[in-house]
């Protein structure tokens, strides 16, 4: 049996759990998934994890971050155990230097973690690239990017309105995960574009302020319609 360390807390029902978990600040606000010791050992068997494997590190404050860590909050937001390969991926890239971790989970501009997900990880377990790809539906693209958020409160100690100040906030900022539609688009995937093939997937992530809808019901004209967009970028 595989060996967590993570802290036993015992409650009379889960409803007790969601109360304490929000009012210690270990939630986003909304309710949680218990995470029971049997679904974490679910989740970590489901990426071939041991609990102590070390996912990455927050680099400016230097906390590290488990796979066991990541797991708890991974059952927290409701993903299922085959979401998890992708959730641990997500946040050994957010942990990478480059990333600039601390910079967007403390400023006050109220940039989020983007995560867009390539090759066939997408079908297997339905990250929807689509029709209301940010909207409500999609269980693999709710729970994987609320997973994000939660291991940024929980792990790296960046809970609204204490290390995290953004003035206003947005909706990404509980959770931002979409795919790639390689079907339609006319580009090279990004995994295969930064050297994968096409048969392997992968998770790049983007630091990204709040989206902007741009629309323009009048003109028939493709330039027209592309300044725009070009207008909405610079707004």
């Amino acid at each position: 049996m595989t060996n967590l360390t993570s802290r036993i807390l015992e409650f009379d029902d889960a409803s007790q759990v969601i109360e304490d978990y929000f009012g210690r600040g270990w939630t986003d606000g909304l309710p949680i998934v218990p995470p029971t010791q049997d679904l974490v050992r679910e989740f970590l068997d489901a990426a071939h994890r041991s609990p102590s494997d070390v996912i990455g590190a927050e680099p400016t404050k230097g906390r590290v971050i488990t796979a066991e860590k990541v797991a708890v909050n991974a059952v927290m937001a409701g993903c299922r155990p085959e979401y998890f390969p992708v959730v641990a991926t997500a946040v050994e890239a957010m942990c990478e230097p480059e990333f600039n971790l601390h910079a967007i989970t403390a400023s006050t501009m109220g940039a989020a973690v983007l995560m867009v997900v390539g090759g066939p990880v997408v079908s297997e377990i339905g990250i929807n690239s689509g029709v209301s790809v940010f909207g409500p539906g999609h269980r693999a693209n709710a729970t994987i990017g609320r997973a994000i958020r939660l291991v940024i409160i929980n792990a790296t100690g960046s809970s609204s309105g204490e290390i995290d100040k953004a003035t206003l906030g947005h909706p990404g900022k509980y959770t931002w995960c979409m795919a790639e539609d390689t079907n339609v688009s006319p580009w090279e995937p990004l995994h295969v574009e930064r050297g994968l093939s096409e048969n392997e997937s992968a998770v790049t992530i983007f630091a990204a302020l709040s989206g902007i809808q741009v629309a323009n019901h009048e003109s028939e004209s493709p330039r027209d319609i592309l300044n725009s967009f070009r207008d909405g970028m610079f707004a």
